[in-house]
């Protein structure tokens, strides 16, 4: 076999790879849209589950599951982006870099029931929480550090090092130079594992079993005082999220349009993460060209 003709082949096998990774996607997504896509209103989007039929509507969850985002992004990606450049920037070789890698890849191997369980013990039941938001993001907190760690370190590594010597030859600090060169020219890497991490968010249900709850209290979206138990912006009550939604009324539902309403819900939980990964992507472009005046 000549060079042309084993390259032909390796072409044709990568296609090929490519053409049945797209197909699989493809099939999921359009099996999931048709089913469920016929069940969404805006009615089925706002409304509580008890007032559509005998357990339609999901906007309690859905709120839920993106102020769980809020939550937990808030504090994942601080911790995770610091880390990074920690470790990208200015950790040397020895015990304490060996240590945080070493806990890193431990963090990024437990399953998500583990951190789950974790979570039931050190967020919901030593902290006095019960079973509420707060515990539910830490959880996942813990379930998504590694990821933004790593991304963010390796997308720290990637800026060129020319840039960091010409901002220190014009007499920046080793300080300015990471925040105002390197990181913004890192920003689309770390927009990467802000994205995954977010998704991972939004689908995630094992380790919130455990933490945030199955069930919701009546919200009152008219009550904004985050103290108050019945205000949608209590940290601390018991949240049931889309992905546990969609587990519980198929695991447990005893409706009759159950078919339906999980349908519909898997089909907005698809919806929601291809809208936000496509925002964020715009977004991250955006501010990528404005920071890095290109």
């Amino acid at each position: 076999m000549n060079a042309c003709t084993a390259d032909r082949i390796a072409t044709a096998l990568f296609w090929l790879a490519a053409i049945v990774l797209i197909a699989l996607l493809g099939g999921l997504l359009g099996y999931i849209l048709y089913h469920g896509g016929r069940h969404i209103s805006w009615h089925f989007l706002t409304s509580p589950p008890e007032t559509i039929h005998a357990g339609g509507g999901i906007g309690p969850q859905l709120f839920n599951s993106f102020y769980l985002l809020v939550l937990s992004m808030a504090v994942t990606v601080p911790i995770g982006l610091l880390a990074a450049v920690y470790l990208a920037e200015y950790a040397r070789p020895g015990p304490l870099t060996e240590a945080i890698r070493f806990s890193i890849e431990t963090l990024s191997s437990l399953p998500s029931i583990v951190v789950g369980l974790f979570g039931l013990l050190a967020f919901v039941v030593l902290t006095g929480w019960g079973y509420s938001l707060m515990a539910g993001a830490l959880a996942l907190t813990v379930i998504n550090l590694p990821l933004i760690v790593r991304i963010s370190e390796e997308a720290v590594r990637n800026v060129p090092t020319d840039l960091r010597e010409g901002s220190l030859a014009l007499g920046a600090s080793q300080w300015q130079t990471v925040w105002r060169v390197v990181v913004p020219c890192a920003f689309p890497g770390i927009l990467t594992g802000v994205i995954i991490a977010a998704g991972r968010v939004f689908g995630e249900a094992a380790a919130l079993l455990y933490t945030a709850g199955m069930s919701s209290p009546r919200l009152h979206f008219g009550l904004w005082n985050p103290a108050h138990p019945s205000s949608p912006l209590n940290p601390f009550r018991p949240a049931e999220t889309l992905a546990v939604h969609i587990w519980k009324v198929n695991a447990e539902g005893l409706i009759p349009d159950l078919r339906q309403v999980g349908d519909g819900a898997a089909a907005v939980l698809i919806l929601v993460v291809l809208a936000f990964n496509l925002g964020a992507r715009w977004l991250g472009r955006r501010f990528h060209r404005r920071l890095t005046a290109a």
